[in-house]
């Protein structure tokens, strides 16, 4: 395991690479295929930056393909093996506070104009709606999926509606009583 813990992307990186060996634009294109950005946040150019720092890590190594192209096609070394073992367990394990921008909305209320936050609490419901019918689509028409993956889908559906009780139920709550605002 490294000294320092893996970030998100290192752990996805990692993980794809478990699986073969690939080099950056073939990494790209699986993150791409697979919906990966549905679950954590990495950019086409944030891929190089990572591969080099897990190089430099010696969670991976580097060898050069062939061909007209020569690309450095990125392999797990055995510490990278144990490094996404381990992390993966301990992301399995562990909870890690998710803090979202509306709880720094709410807790600013008694600045807002209350129709106008009202409103702005009512756009963020539907904003959750109208992800919760994308995802389901999504997740419709990959059937049938691997155990995991359905529980990835399940998972983030079921954070977008308790999120959208929690604004009905708040919204309900500061109409009826605006003295709490």
């Amino acid at each position: 395991m490294p000294a320092k813990a893996l970030t998100d992307a290192d752990l996805l990186v990692l993980g794809l690479l478990a699986e073969m060996p690939r080099h950056g634009y073939e990494l790209e294109q699986v993150i791409d295929d697979r919906g990966m950005r549905e679950w954590t946040e990495i950019g086409f150019s944030s891929i190089y930056f990572v591969l080099n720092k897990l190089e430099r890590q010696k969670l991976v190594k580097a060898g050069k393909t062939s061909g007209a192209k020569a690309r450095k096609r990125y392999s797990l070394t055995e510490p990278g093996t144990k490094a996404v073992k381990a992390q993966s367990l301990k992301a399995l394990g562990e909870f890690r506070a998710v803090r979202s921008s509306v709880l720094l909305g709410m807790i600013h209320w008694p600045l807002l104009d209350q129709p106008v936050a009202l409103h702005a609490l009512g756009m963020r419901g539907k904003a959750i709606d109208d992800e919760r019918a994308r995802l389901e689509k999504l997740h419709l028409s990959g059937q049938p999926l691997p155990d995991h993956v359905d529980a990835l889908f399940e998972y983030s559906l079921g954070q977008l509606s308790a999120e959208a009780k929690w604004v009905a139920a708040t919204i309900a709550c500061m109409e009826r009583r605006p003295e709490l605002g």
